[in-house]
């Protein structure tokens, strides 16, 4: 896939600098390690904005006339999040009571996802959700639509109207389904065909062979999806693996050849650097080794599995084993779009066994590090020259609860774990996608 331009000449405006506590990470921090030198804070600097929506530098001392300037000072400037799974339809099933994953799906989200059979809904929900998606502090993410078609041109098209970095794909799946949510091999690799040569690679765009999971894809479809991948290096992928311990013996019936759950995306050609799978609670040391040597992220999505009962995620076994790990919301699993709440939710599952998640590695693993993870570091995740200013400028700390615990804060970890832990959207003042506001908070 050639890289996309986005920002021509045709959309350059004026040359904006914000003016506020700029944070981003130049490397990965290491697990445990407070001071590290992967932290990048520059306080009451300037972030330079250029007429092309790109980030052309930070400076202490403020620019000249030339520069629109926006006074953020006292508030903190960061990489917009990238959330790598989450659902789009799945707004509707939210906080939905007392479900594990087989009959969350059965109960609450198959019926949701009916509806965006509908062009209409499908446009409606598409811009509901990307605006809540941006309200939150989240300017690019990599999303499931459903198993319609229109469900991903719309959701696609309402990206492109605001200019984010969307990763998406048509749902495939043929079995285990109910009636209007089940597709065929044939017509699903025209659908997907189609959509790669209409939207893959276009502007900031691309296109995830999307398959729903194992258990609802026949040895047929997920053979013709990892046919789709060789045919096209560039292409990504999303699925979901091992989340639930249920899930995980049903695939092992479904699939008796295969090793693991894992395995049988292994045997399609579905795991490979640009492969992003979600949850990976109940993998064996083969399954992680098998994951480092493909390239392959885990998508760790801690609110969902706190909610849904899934089990509780080993990132510092991934961490050894040599596996990316990036940081998702998996709404409506996952009970909030804000990155600070699953964050947040994310210290906890760690703390129950015995790890302490810094916010240096849950930050990184919400910006930089999801960046890398999927091939993008070159455009969004930092603020390194050349990038494209997806930025978010947040109040540190807002009501009394907040407010007292940064007022004694000393270190700049303490203050920045107190604000992943206390803030949400609330706190978000405005995001900037490619250089434009996309969200500015009511006055």
């Amino acid at each position: 896939m050639t890289p996309a331009n986005p920002v021509t000449s045709a959309t350059s405006r004026s040359k904006l600098a914000l003016r506020g506590d700029l944070l981003d990470f130049t490397a990965s921090p290491a697990w445990g390690q407070l001071d590290s030198p992967a932290v990048r804070f520059q306080p009451d600097h300037w972030l330079l904005i250029d007429e092309y929506g790109r980030i052309a530098g930070t400076q202490g001392q403020e620019p000249d006339a030339s520069w629109t300037k926006q006074d953020h000072r006292g508030r903190l400037i960061l990489p917009g999040f990238i959330d790598t799974h989450v659902h789009a339809p799945q707004l509707d099933v939210i906080a939905s009571y007392g479900a594990e994953l087989l009959d969350w799906l059965n109960t609450y989200t198959f019926p949701a996802e009916q509806r965006y059979a509908d062009p209409a809904l499908a446009r409606r929900g598409a811009a509901r959700f990307l605006d809540a998606l941006l309200a939150h502090g989240t300017t690019s993410a990599v999303v499931f639509p459903t198993v319609h078609k229109v469900s991903a041109e719309a959701l696609f098209e309402a990206a492109r109207s605001r200019g984010m970095r969307l990763i998406a794909g048509k749902v495939l799946m043929d079995r285990h389904a109910p009636d209007g949510l089940r597709d065929d091999v044939a017509q699903a690799e025209r659908d997907c065909v189609d959509l790669i040569q209409r939207f893959h690679g276009q502007e900031r765009l691309a296109y995830a062979v999307t398959v729903r999971f194992a258990p609802t894809s026949t040895p047929a479809q997920l053979a013709m999806a990892g046919a789709l991948c060789r045919a096209d290096a560039s292409l990504y992928v999303q699925t979901h693996v091992a989340e639930n311990r249920s899930e995980v013996e049903w695939v092992a019936r479904l699939f008796p050849a295969a090793r693991s759950y894992l395995d049988v995306y292994a045997r399609e050609g579905l795991l490979h650097p640009r492969a992003v799978l979600a949850h990976g609670i109940w993998l064996d040391e083969a399954d992680r080794a098998v994951l480092a040597e493909s390239g392959a992220q885990v998508a760790f999505c801690p609110s969902s599995n706190l909610f849904l009962g899934s089990g509780l995620f080993d990132w510092v076994g991934a961490r050894a084993a040599g596996f990316a790990v990036s940081a998702a919301s998996d709404v409506g699993g996952g009970t909030s779009l804000s990155m600070q709440r699953t964050l947040a939710d994310g210290y906890k599952v760690q703390a129950m066994a015995g790890q302490r998640l810094t916010a240096w590695v849950a930050l990184h693993a919400a910006t930089r590090g999801a960046a890398e993870g999927l091939g993008l570091q070159h455009e969004i995740g930092h603020f390194g020259l050349g990038t494209l200013a997806d930025v978010c400028v947040w109040d540190w700390a807002r009501g009394p609860v907040a407010e007292a615990r940064f007022e004694v804060a000393r270190e700049l970890h303490e203050k920045l774990f107190a604000w992943m832990t206390l803030s949400d959207e609330r706190n978000l003042v405005t995001s900037l996608v490619a250089g434009r506001t996309r969200y500015q908070r009511p006055t």
